[in-house]
């Protein structure tokens, strides 16, 4: 394993450092109107943080081997060689994305006091797989103090000017993964971070968030679809237009088969039933992440596409068929509705979207089908058009893309406008408090 991607590493990893040692502070003007309230440091993190844990990425015990995704600064392997914006892209390189994307921010700044957050680029989903599975897995809740601690030593002014209330990381996995009580004897699933004192002033932008908003905001997880520019861009959305949409439902996903009673199986018995009206792409196995020509063409033939929750509310495919411009179904709020209010706006999902109750469908035999297909023309028409509206919002542009393709705000942008709003609201009730 180690020679086949020994290659691999050593080209990805050199690039990352050429690109986080680089001087990254290529600051606008101090009196640019267009940088007010919105200057941002990224803290300099030995790589224990980061790089260190992508040159071990065969290393994690039983988690698999992530090597394969590293490529493009965690865009992944292009889907073919001539793709210019489709690639094999894994949720769980989120941080690393995202990283990229701050080394090219407009608004940095090297001097963390004059900043209004500060970046932590904390690999911490990839740096929690040796808690999660490793031998480490019985120490879970000393997940994060390290990194408290270098934060105590290194510039502790920048920490403590605001007891991190103005910092913010990247965590590329559900929240719920990195908060098990620090307490618990035996120790449960995931890491303690969130559940750290020294951590509560953070903000956490995570793929999944908790009920409760005070630490983590959930952004959308990375599709496959990284367009390098404008032109990119439009010609994809003028494809997802012209598509005609012979299937009126469709389920990409996995699950349904246990005589259990829940959603996923009234959804697969329903459409195995119903076969000229719903369509099933089976998952099951991990075997659609990372080939994303699986599900996108049935997506971009189907009206509706049904986002039941699984083992977590949420889904990547949520943001798959908003690309596709086929229109999402949920079943429960915490599936979207209640996560990604930054780029969801929780006052627009009846213009872009159906909710179904899935105890009216699993308890009162509820009909799917009869709910979707009893919708009017005009509606499904509307509700299709705010959906392609909302493609730019969704997806992670490439880096280094176009100029006129930065005019669009994309994923990043809107995580760091809201993170940039929290922070603020957060500093102004610290003032008032005090």
């Amino acid at each position: 394993m180690a020679c086949k991607y020994g290659t691999l590493i050593i080209i990805t990893i050199t690039q990352l450092l050429a690109f986080f040692f680089v001087p990254q502070f290529a600051q606008s003007d101090p009196s640019d109107s267009d940088c007010s309230h919105r200057w941002i440091h990224i803290r300099r993190l030995p790589p224990r943080f980061n790089l260190d844990l992508l040159a071990n990425c065969s290393e994690y015990p039983l988690s698999g081997d992530f090597c394969s995704y590293l490529p493009n600064h965690g865009l992944g392997h292009k889907t073919h060689n001539r793709s210019q914006s489709w690639y094999r892209t894994d949720p769980s390189m989120l941080e690393l994305v995202f990283h990229r994307r701050m080394l090219e921010y407009p608004c940095l700044t090297s001097d963390p006091a004059a900043a209004d957050a500060v970046y932590l680029p904390y690999y911490a989903g990839i740096d929690a797989l040796r808690y999660l599975y490793g031998p480490d897995v019985n120490s879970s809740a000393e997940h994060g103090l390290d990194l408290f601690q270098f934060l105590q030593k290194d510039e502790p002014k920048a920490w403590k000017r605001n007891m991190g209330h103005d910092h913010f990381l990247v965590m590329a996995r559900p929240a719920w993964d990195f908060s098990q009580p620090p307490g618990n004897d035996p120790p449960i699933w995931g890491t303690s971070f969130l559940e750290l004192p020294e951590f509560f002033n953070v903000t956490a932008l995570t793929v999944e968030a908790r009920a409760w908003p005070w630490q983590d905001q959930a952004v959308p997880y990375p599709t496959s679809f990284h367009p390098p520019t404008l032109s990119f861009l439009e010609a994809w959305t003028q494809r997802v237009r012209r598509a005609k949409r012979s299937t009126l439902v469709l389920f990409v996903g996995g699950g349904g088969v246990s005589a259990t009673p829940n959603i996923r199986r009234s959804i697969r018995n329903e459409c195995e039933n119903s076969t000229a009206l719903c369509s099933i792409v089976d998952c099951s196995n991990g075997i659609c992440e990372h080939d994303p020509i699986r599900f996108m063409k049935p997506m971009l033939q189907a009206s509706f596409c049904l986002q039941p929750p699984g083992d977590t509310p949420t889904r990547r495919s949520t943001f798959d068929s908003i690309l596709a411009g086929c229109i999402p179904v949920f079943f429960e709020e915490l599936s979207a509705k209640s996560q990604y209010t930054w780029h969801l706006p929780e006052d627009e999902y009846e213009e872009f979207s159906v909710t179904i109750p899935k105890e009216e469908v699993v308890f009162k035999g509820l009909r799917i089908l009869d709910v979707l297909s009893s919708i009017p023309r005009s509606k499904v028409k509307s509700l299709r058009e705010k959906v392609m509206e909302l493609i730019p919002k969704i997806m992670y542009r490439r880096h280094m893309s176009s100029m006129g393709l930065r005019t669009k705000k994309d994923a990043f942008d809107l995580a760091i406008d809201g993170t940039l709003r929290r922070i603020k609201s957060r500093l102004e009730q610290q003032v008032f408090v005090q």
